[in-house]
């Protein structure tokens, strides 16, 4: 029997559009004499639908479109859509009022519905804000042309995240992997939204292929594909036999349609085309976020975008990504030298945009920082100049960027790094403007390593972004670590600190010195207001300062001094 994955690439709220890009993939996998399609979690509303849940009339027109689907898909195969259904129990026992479903539609009906058992609510993650579990074991049984039998297995997303032999441990307390093997299903699938972070398909396979392993079950995992706000999908979809070998891959971080054959005699699924992982962790984290800013401009409307270059390596990088993501010709470089700009931070943006063969706009700032010291004069007389002064710079050249972005309609792309939004190295309606901050979770060491990767061929990153000090250059000789420590010691101690929860002990324990970690510390805490106002940042690891960080602004703790 053949089976597809759709790999689909679903716009949150497009009921229509998604219903469509499902009813063409299975067109073509019905004249492929596939008999069974998967499609993504949630694929006719597009994940994460957050708060549209919670609108009767949203879930009442995906109703009514998953039923108008039903109708329009070829006879001849059945398809699993994901969608999110009414629970009628939620008035009467006090439930949510929704379950997290898959449909299987054939014939033209709505044959029968499975419920998402494992609901998770960390990270990005609030399922629970929304949904009721379901209580059953999910399976059906389909004919295959040959009128042989094969019982499956259905699973949705985090209903495969629970194997305790795997990770060591239960995360809930029912485990719908091992509830299936008890069944003795043919086959296990599982319909995913799984965000993408750094190696994560890494995981995701060695997890995979233990279950599948440890059950003698095949399992097919179908994962969504594109950009939703801050979130990333990066496909991959995958296919295991009963072994725990894998058998079949989509492509990374681009629709697909793969077709893959359940042989009904070893009960077994058969190898297919595999299609590779990419090399590095530099050439996925840069397909990452161009997918990211693709599918953010695409979705939202914009076809053009601006930013601001400064001959940093940060806002190099930025244009890069931009370039590939919606083609040089609609991406437009600002240079905006004050008094303070190195020549060769001219040179050096316009030797990018030069490389990326984008557009350019060069914007002296110097008559209007003279304005600005004018009018506030009388204001701060008697006091000496510092950061109020620096910072009027940024924003200077953040309304120039707004108001481009206003006049023609471009997207602004704010080109901050993690390590700078962590530590609040940054200007609040300055650098930090935006509707998109493409490398807000990609640290300062990485957009240096990824930079030297797009120059593994030719030249795309002028050499000299890469070897000269760092510096936002808002007074005379001023570099980066003026301020903060080196970025190879900055950015190990918020590793440690944001990813893996160390105490400021631990950190200073493997060899930091104390000093250092406790202003760290504070400067993550003071920031955090200017994170709460950021624009929203493409997510790449499992700690992003996104939907799923959840710090307080006002808040009086601090770590213990590690000094003390």
């Amino acid at each position: 029997m053949k089976i597809a994955i759709a790999q689909l690439n679903p716009t949150i709220g497009d009921l229509s559009g998604n219903a469509k890009n499902i009813l063409e993939a299975a067109r073509k996998a019905a004249k492929e004499g596939v008999r069974l399609m998967l499609t993504p979690e949630l694929s006719l509303c597009g994940y994460p639908p957050r708060d549209l849940l919670l609108s009767s009339e949203f879930v009442e027109s995906m109703s009514k479109k998953l039923h108008e689907l039903a109708q329009q898909l070829p006879t001849q195969i059945a398809v699993l859509v994901g969608t999110a259904e009414p629970n009628p129990y939620a008035t009467s026992k006090g439930q949510k009022p929704l379950f997290n479903g898959t449909a299987l539609l054939e014939g033209g009906k709505l044959q029968k519905i499975f419920y998402k058992r494992l609901l998770p609510t960390y990270d990005v993650f609030d399922e629970d804000r929304y949904f009721e579990p379901g209580y059953q074991t999910n399976s059906f049984t389909i004919k295959s042309d040959s009128q042989f039998k094969i019982h499956i297995g259905v699973t949705i997303c985090e209903d495969l995240w629970n194997e305790e032999e795997f990770w060591g441990k239960r995360n809930y307390e029912i485990n719908p992997l091992e509830d299936l093997a008890e069944l003795g299903v043919d086959l296990i699938v599982n319909l995913s939204a799984s965000p993408y972070t750094v190696s994560k398909q890494k995981l995701r396979e060695a997890m995979l292929g233990h279950s599948a392993s440890r059950y003698q079950t095949p399992i097919i995992y179908v994962n969504q594909i594109g950009g939703n706000d801050d979130l990333i999908f990066d496909g991959n979809s995958v296919a295991f036999n009963r072994t725990g070998n894998v058998v079949c891959r989509a492509k990374a971080f681009a629709s697909d349609l793969k077709i893959i054959e359940f042989d009904e005699q070893t009960k077994d699924l058969l190898p297919t085309a595999i299609a590779p992982l990419p090399a590095t962790e530099e050439e996925e984290i840069f397909s990452a976020l161009v997918l990211g800013v693709r599918d953010y401009a695409r979705k939202c409307g914009f076809s053009q975008v601006v930013l601001g270059l400064s001959g940093g390596i940060d806002s190099s990088l930025v244009a890069a990504i931009a370039a590939e993501a919606i083609g040089a010709e609609n991406v437009l470089g600002v240079l905006m030298p004050s008094p303070y700009s190195s020549e060769h931070s001219i040179t050096d943006a316009e030797a990018l945009v030069k490389n990326l063969g984008i557009k350019s706009q060069k914007l002296p700032i110097g008559d209007l920082m003279k304005s600005y010291d004018r009018l506030l004069g009388p204001l701060f007389a008697g006091t000496e100049f510092g950061i109020a002064e620096e910072n009027t710079q940024s924003r200077i050249r953040g309304n120039l960027l707004m108001a481009i972005s206003n006049k023609f309609g471009h997207l602004l792309l704010s080109t901050g790094n993690k390590s700078e939004m962590a530590v609040g190295y940054c200007t609040l309606y300055g650098d930090m403007n935006g509707g998109l901050a493409v490398i807000a979770d990609v640290p300062k060491t990485r957009v240096f390593s990824i930079c030297r990767w797009l120059n593994r061929n030719r030249e795309i990153i002028p050499n000299n972004v890469l070897i000269k000090p760092p510096s936002a250059e808002l007074k005379p000789g001023q570099v980066d670590q003026d301020s903060l420590p080196p970025y190879e010691i900055l950015d190990d101690i918020l590793e440690r600190a944001i990813h893996h929860h160390q105490s400021t002990a631990q950190i200073v324990k493997a060899g930091h010195e104390p000093a250092v970690v406790n202003k760290v510390m504070k400067l993550i805490a003071r920031a955090e207001f200017k994170r709460k106002q950021a624009p929203p940042g493409l997510k790449i690891t499992d700690r992003a300062f996104g939907t799923g960080w959840r710090m307080p602004i006002a808040s009086r703790w601090l770590p213990p001094n590690p000094s003390n």
